[in-house]
């Protein structure tokens, strides 16, 4: 049997990356404190900024959002019940995450999927993809071009 035998080693944290993390710690703190105080304004909300600048909607959608058993995620319009679009497996990832994250909270508040899902296109070119019944909304432009392109193309049609 070999036995070692090791020496105690001295384990030494430079300063410098410990100040550096310090300093981050510290400017972070004092942004959220400046905002809380309100020396800075918080971020805009979208829903207001449209109600202050008057923004119309111009071609609203309500959608139906179905997985299939072959794993396909069928989108079917809430008015006549056609099929809007349909996604197969490995296609239309964003679609599917973004549906489940609005299902998820109808899930947490027990509701079912009775009401279908409002698509809404304003008049400055956003699109928003709303629930009434937990009031949860997602502004598709701020996920890319691609991603918002996936659901005006749900818009087909309509406008």
């Amino acid at each position: 049997m070999i036995v070692r035998t090791y020496e105690e080693d001295e384990i030494t944290v430079h300063r410098v990356p410990l100040m550096l993390m310090g300093g981050l710690v510290a400017i972070s703190l004092a942004m959220t404190a400046s905002v809380t105080l309100g020396f800075f304004e918080r971020t805009s909300d979208p829903v207001v900024n449209r109600a202050e600048e008057g923004t119309q909607a111009t071609a609203t959608r309500q959608l139906h959002f179905f997985d299939e058993a072959d794993g396909s995620v069928r989108v079917e319009d809430a008015a006549s019940g056609a099929e809007v679009a349909r996604f197969g497996v490995g296609h239309g990832g964003f679609v599917r995450s973004t549906v489940r994250s609005l299902v998820h909270q109808r899930r947490i508040r027990g509701i079912g999927a009775e009401v279908p899902f409002e698509l809404v296109e304003w008049d400055n070119g956003n699109l928003t993809l709303r629930d009434e019944t937990t009031g949860s909304t997602l502004e598709l432009d701020y996920f890319g071009k691609d991603n918002r392109r996936v659901f005006a193309e749900m818009l087909e049609g309509v406008k």
